[in-house]
């Protein structure tokens, strides 16, 4: 058989043809899923290359730049903020199309609006990294696996996904379109740690192992609060649907509270008061006092 051959024969090509107009005739339908405009869209891996770059911004001794070279350290950190100044400003520019404030605006508009927050979001690194070194605080304080604040950094999904969140919340707070959920998003599949970039969340925020934690948009997170893996701060009922935006839909966690394995706690109006204790797998759908210790006895 001449494969060559019959790869291009009239019959193959007429085929493909086929093929290729019932899928471009797909797209004339209006749908959402029809549109073409790739331009408007924020792209995915500039987002994530901002991210990682932004990490070494906030712990500049840890990860190493394969691209810039500099024996002075403060400038090869000036090179990394001034990329991520110029690159971040251009992909919100382009998530401003999907912003009903940006709606029908010129590109001198939308550039100056993208110039604005970025250097405004720019002006909260030094607030970042306060925050972001209290994690890294709680983190080696609340862990004797722990041997040093270096394994931590470089190591821990935890403090990762906690400080790819402190930085999409700073973004979120500026009323930044699709970026924050795009990097959250990104620190979800690196880490299995799913925090909505809208939830608050104070100093000293200890993640242990973290493996399948969900914390939702309107969650609000006191200081010195420590999660094992598999915790859900969730919605008690999302039925419904967009009428609930902007409704408080997730707990709050007051200050000094742990909260155990596979717990899950729901609910706008469920505070979880100060210095509590959440057993594993615990299902909490109501307010708990301060001090309270809450567990799933075997029967």
């Amino acid at each position: 058989m001449d494969y060559k051959k019959n790869n291009t024969s009239p019959e193959l090509k007429n085929e493909i043809k086929d093929i290729v107009d019932l899928i471009l005739s797909d797209y004339e339908k209006g749908r959402d899923v029809d549109q073409m405009d790739v331009f408007n869209q924020p792209d995915r891996d500039a987002v994530k290359d901002i991210v990682i770059k932004l990490i070494r911004i906030i712990y500049p001794g840890y990860y190493r730049d394969k691209v810039y070279k500099s024996y002075n350290d403060n400038n090869r950190i000036a090179v990394v903020i001034e990329d991520v100044i110029y690159n971040l400003q251009k992909q919100i520019a382009i998530a401003f199309h999907h912003s009903p404030e940006y709606k029908d605006a010129q590109d001198e508009t939308l550039d100056c609006g993208a110039r604005c927050i970025t250097h405004e979001f720019f002006k909260q690194i030094p607030k970042i990294r306060e925050y972001v070194d209290t994690d890294l605080q709680a983190c080696y304080d609340g862990d004797p696996a722990a041997y040093s604040k270096g394994e931590i950094i470089l190591s821990y999904p935890g403090l990762t996904a906690s400080t790819i969140n402190r930085i999409a919340h700073e973004l979120y707070l500026l009323k930044v379109p699709l970026i924050p959920r795009m990097m959250t998003e990104y620190a979800h599949s690196k880490t299995g740690i799913d925090i909505h970039p809208g939830a608050t969340i104070g100093k000293y925020f200890m993640i242990d192992h973290g493996t399948g934690i969900v914390i939702g948009e309107t969650s609000v997170i006191g200081e010195h609060v420590k999660m094992y893996q598999g915790v859900t701060i969730g919605g008690l009922s999302t039925r419904g649907g967009q009428s609930l935006k902007g409704v408080k839909r997730h707990p709050t966690i007051e200050d000094n509270v742990t909260i155990y394995s596979g717990a899950s706690i729901l609910g706008g109006e469920t505070v979880i008061g100060e210095g509590t204790v959440i057993g594993a797998n615990a299902f909490i759908t109501a307010s708990v006092p301060a001090g309270s210790r809450v567990s799933m006895k075997n029967q």
